[in-house]
This record gives structure tokens, C-alpha cells and sequence, in this order.
């Protein structure tokens, strides 16, 4: 009988031959060393080596993307190696070590990228997303088009009580989301406890006036697992439905140990993924990385946005909202894609035609809504019209001459 096997795509830049050093890699990886061994049998290898299926060869390039001795040209490809599950099993830990951890180690490579991960059904072991899209849109009250968010503004510096203010015009603006900003955890000045009490105050009353729950993601995150159960309970004791998760902050370990026992909407931040993948050709692609996380149970998923703030092209957000789109064992593995950085509702067109005319996403805007020159009121109308003109097909400037919200979000955020 054939064992499963978790199938790894690399690409790779060498100024060898890439055939030779996908070998070395498989190898080097599994079962092999540096030089042989009289354990590593045939037995040992049918059973536990790992095996190169295809090479594909790419364009070679002059500068190498990592320093090295060797001179030029490097040769780049793409490489597909298959892992034996008996050797790795279904621990990401395992995974990340055996997989991840020693390539980028390797001399013989000027530059190693992973690409994406085919994992068999064996790890539908883990629990995945608790709400994820559908789970979203019940907990909001939200059953079509985008979920339109918000972010505590400004991010640091606030006591419980401003943030209350805060929460109070953004509910009252008619927002579906409210989010703490992911540097937002528990400092000095605006302890968890407190922040949530005067929070829920403000979210609890407008429920009553509304009949309308708004969804606010409390910043739990802490390096102690046991702190962010903590903070985990206060939030649900308190009528909470949702929490902001570091998830790179914590590391997997701890976002297992917070999935198993959580009962909120898990809302993940991916700060720091920058440094594993800014480089196009180094560490690690989003497409691999977010099946990962998906698994340990991220329910919605922060990737930035079309012309966002930060460094990321446009082509790299599409990627990544149709990973989080694609199912990875079944259509309820899937996390909400957070579409944020820099919105106010002139992307959405650009978001709504890259991303397959899907509405299923929230629109993160901060200085979006609360920098309209109307008010947070006006700027959450602004992005609803936008979205209204988008779905309609109508240019944004046309449905800006019958309303008022967009036609200033268009003058303040196009200038």
C-alpha cells in the first residue's frame, strides 16, 4: 500500500545544477548527511526518504539574491519534493523543521523560497476555522457584501474610556466591525479588564437601541498561554464575540492551545510575515503560510489590500485573498479575508473585479472612515456607496454626483 505523502514546492536560485541540488535537498531533509551512511538502507529509504518529483527550470539570473563565492549565472527552478507522511506526520512543528527549517541553511543555494504545502487528508486533524465566513456573517448580522470594519484610532494612547467614545460614534455610524489595533494588548494605561468592561458597556447599549451586534476583536495576545485564556474568558463573559490574535506573536503552539478552548472569533494579524516574504525569491510564500494557520483555526485573515499603505504589490494581495478563498479540505476551512492598509472605498472596484467579483470579505478602514471630512458617519456611508456603484457597475465618480458621502471621500482620500 502506497503512504500518504506532503508534497512541498520550492523555488530555488544555485549556481549549480538545480536537478542535482533538488536531490540534496530531498536528502538532506529526510534521510540523508553529508556523507553515507551505512544506516541509511534501502529500507530506511523506501520508508523514510524523501523523493523529488518534478524540476521545472527557470530563467537564470546574473546578481544572486543571497551573497556567495560562486560566480554567476544562477540557475533558478521550481521544485517539488514529496515527504513521506511516516517520516513527518501531521505535527506542523515536525513540518516546519523538516520542511522550512534546514534549506535555507544549505550553501549550494543564492536564494530558497517555499511555495506552497499539499498536505493529505490525514491533517484534517486539526480543527480549522470555528466561524470563518459563515460564522462571520452570523455573529455580524451581515449576509451579503462586504463586512465593513473599523480600528480603534489612535491605536495607542487612549484610556478605556476614550476608546468607549470611540466605539460609541463608530456603532452609531452604523460600522459592522470594530477591531483593538494589533499593537493594542494591555498596557499601563488601558488595562484588558478595564478596556473590555467600558467596551461591551458601549457595544451592550447599542445592541438595545439597534437590535444590531456589532462584532468588536479584543488584542489578547500575550506569550503566556495561560494570559490569553485569561483574557479569552473576560471577553466571553463579558458578550464578546471576537478577538485579534498576533498569530506570528504567539507562535502555532499557542494559537493551538487558544483555538481548543476558544469560544470567540479568532481574528488573525500576520505582523512580522513581512520579513519571511518581502524578498520575492526568500522564505515564504503566502499561499503555504496561510494553510497553516487556516488549520490551527484562524477564522478571519488580515492581508492588506489593493494600492495598501504598506510595501505589498497588488498582485501579491489577490494571491493572497484567493488562498484564503480556496478550500483546503472543505469550503468551511476557509477564513475571511480581511481586506485592509490604506482603504476609504476607492479600491473597492479594483478589489471586487481581482478578487472573482466575490463579496464575501471585510473592508478594514481606519483613517478611511474617521479621516472623512464629514465624520466616521459619512466615511462608512462613503464605502457602502462605493460598494453600491461597484456592484452596479457604475463608475465611482458618476454615483458621486447623487451622493454626497462618496463625493467627498472621492475629493478628500483621490487628492
Amino acid at each position: 500500500m502506497t503512504q500518504p505523502l506532503i508534497g512541498v514546492t520550492y523555488q530555488i536560485e544555485t549556481p549549480h545544477d538545480p536537478d542535482l541540488i533538488a536531490e540534496k535537498i530531498a536528502s538532506d531533509q529526510s534521510t540523508g548527511t553529508f556523507v553515507e551512511l551505512p544506516g541509511e538502507t534501502q529500507s530506511v529509504k523506501a520508508r523514510c526518504a524523501a523523493r523529488v518529483s518534478a524540476v521545472r527550470h527557470l530563467a537564470d539570473v546574473s546578481v544572486p539574491a543571497w551573497p556567495t563565492a560562486h560566480s554567476g549565472p544562477y540557475h533558478r527552478a521550481e521544485v517539488d519534493i514529496d515527504y513521506p507522511l511516516d517520516a513527518v506526520g501531521t505535527d506542523f512543528a515536525a513540518l516546519q523543521t523538516i520542511a522550512l527549517g534546514g534549506i535555507f541553511s544549505m550553501r549550494e543555494l543564492s536564494a530558497a523560497r517555499v511555495l506552497d504545502f499539499r498536505l493529505p487528508d490525514e491533517y484534517r486533524c486539526y480543527p480549522g476555522p470555528q466561524f470563518g465566513i459563515e460564522g462571520s456573517r452570523q455573529l455580524t448580522g451581515v449576509q451579503t457584501g462586504p463586512i465593513i470594519g473599523s480600528i480603534i484610532k489612535p491605536s495607542l494612547g487612549l484610556l478605556p474610556e476614550d476608546t468607549a467614545q470611540v466605539v460609541h460614534t463608530l456603532c452609531q455610524a452604523g460600522v459592522d466591525f470594530i477591531k483593538d489595533d494589533e499593537k493594542m494588548m494591555s498596557p499601563a494605561y488601558s488595562p484588558f479588564a478595564k478596556r473590555v468592561q467600558a467596551i461591551m458597556r458601549e457595544i451592550d447599549r447599542y445592541k438595545q437601541q439597534s437590535g444590531k451586534n456589532v462584532m468588536y476583536a479584543f488584542g489578547l495576545s500575550s506569550i503566556d498561554p495561560d494570559e490569553m485564556m485569561r483574557r479569552h474568558d473576560i471577553v466571553a463573559a463579558a458578550g464578546g464575540t471576537a478577538a485579534v490574535v498576533n498569530i506570528n506573536s504567539i507562535g502555532m503552539a499557542g494559537m493551538s492551545f487558544l483555538r481548543k478552548r476558544s469560544s470567540l472569533c479568532l481574528h488573525a494579524h500576520r505582523n512580522g510575515w513581512d520579513v519571511l516574504t518581502r524578498h520575492p525569491e526568500i522564505g515564504l510564500a503566502f499561499t503555504a503560510y496561510q494553510k497553516i494557520w487556516r488549520l490551527l483555526g484562524v477564522d478571519q485573515f488580515q492581508i492588506n489590500g489593493i494600492r495598501a499603505k504598506y510595501w505589498e504589490p497588488d498582485a501579491s494581495f489577490i494571491a493572497s485573498f484567493r488562498a484564503c478563498m480556496k478550500p483546503i479540505f472543505t469550503p468551511h476551512d476557509r477564513s475571511l479575508p480581511v481586506v485592509g492598509s490604506g482603504q476609504w472605498g476607492g479600491q473597492l472596484p479594483d478589489t471586487y473585479l481581482q478578487n472573482g467579483q466575490s463579496g464575501d470579505f471585510m473592508y478594514l478602514a481606519g483613517g478611511g472612515i474617521h479621516g472623512h471630512p464629514d465624520g466616521p458617519a459619512a466615511g462608512i456611508s462613503a464605502i457602502r456607496q462605493a460598494w453600491e456603484a461597484t456592484v452596479s457597475g457604475v463608475a465611482l465618480s458618476d454615483y458621486a454626483k447623487t451622493h454626497s458621502e462618496l463625493a467627498a471621500s472621492l475629493k478628500k482620500f483621490e487628492s
